[in-house]
């Protein structure tokens, strides 16, 4: 072999090994967005975190503003040591019980409590302020795409584009969805539910997409509908967020796997959720009342397939 020949394929392979060591080194870990778990054991109050991962807050240090988003956010120091991005305004408590609802389910979640009252230094005192951890043994790395992902077609892909709409999440953007790896995992989650218990809204027409949305507004939640009937085994949902579009392969095989485990969640745990988001006693009431009517019809719609063979 001439030495002009050696000069170019050394290099060469040296890039193959390099590109395929990267490769493996991106894709080490296994993937996870949900697993199997004791629903009715569950702790909705105290949600993924638990009792013992509460933030103290008897005392906080601001690091900095957090920028993008819908809603003000600090990065904080608790009086342990830990950091939290802080989330001011209307999209805490809706976030906050809708984390529960996913995680009561074995989905992956982000870490996070709602803390009535927060002092901020320099910032000011906030009330119903969302607390979402930041571990630093966690890689918060890519996004994942609703249309492209490892578990396409899969019913617990599946049952979560069913949770969006049953919690009326209009915001389905990717950019909301997250991957932590951690070297052993690489979990997907969602990372922004703020706008959920409110109303997707009367269109998708762009430009004007956003006319009647509304978020954390219980009433507004109550009174919207959901599933709106089936298409052959497609089940037909009454929804106008972003990335509509992945809904129109649901079906009623999809529903059914959901159903089954939603009707394991008790009144109490899905009590508890809206109670640890501080809702009040009414719209506690009201927000249960109302899930518990969409787990019907999700039960119902689930049913007509055992009924039909479809």
């Amino acid at each position: 072999m001439s030495t002009f020949r050696r000069t170019l394929i050394g290099p060469a392979i040296f890039t193959v090994l390099v590109f395929f060591g990267s490769a493996l080194s991106q894709t080490n870990g296994r993937d996870v967005l949900w697993r199997s778990v004791d629903i009715e054991s569950r702790d909705t109050f105290y949600g993924p975190g638990g009792l013992s991962g509460q933030p103290d807050i008897t005392s906080v240090t601001l690091i900095r503003e957090e920028k993008g988003g819908y809603s003000k956010k600090y990065r904080i120091r608790d009086a342990s040591g830990r950091e939290w991005v802080a989330k001011i305004g209307k999209e805490a408590q809706s976030e906050t019980a809708a984390v529960r609802l996913l995680w009561a389910l074995g989905y992956e979640t982000e870490i996070n409590y709602l803390v009535p009252r927060l002092t901020i230094p320099g910032k000011g005192t906030f009330t119903n302020v969302r607390l979402e951890a930041r571990p630093v043994s966690i890689d918060r790395g890519d996004i994942w795409r609703w249309d492209r992902n490892p578990f396409s077609g899969r019913h617990e892909m599946q049952g979560l584009k069913i949770m969006m709409v049953l919690m009326n999440n209009w915001d389905m953007k990717n950019s909301n969805n997250v991957i932590f790896e951690d070297g052993s995992e690489r979990r997907y989650v969602i990372s922004d539910l703020g706008v959920t218990f409110g109303k997707t809204g009367k269109t998708r027409l762009p430009l004007i997409w956003w006319i009647g949305r509304t978020r954390n507004v219980p009433n507004d939640y109550a009174r919207s509908k959901f599933v709106t009937g089936r298409s052959g085994n497609r089940v037909k949902f009454h929804f106008n967020g972003k990335n509509y579009q992945v809904l129109r392969n649901v079906t009623t095989a999809d529903a059914r796997w959901l159903a089954d485990r939603l009707a394991q969640l008790s009144d109490r745990q899905i009590r508890d959720a809206f109670r640890a988001a501080n809702y009040t006693d009414s719209e506690i009431t009201l927000l249960t009342r109302a899930v518990r009517d969409r787990i019907a019809q999700l039960d119902r719609i689930g049913n007509q397939r055992l009924a039909t063979g479809q």
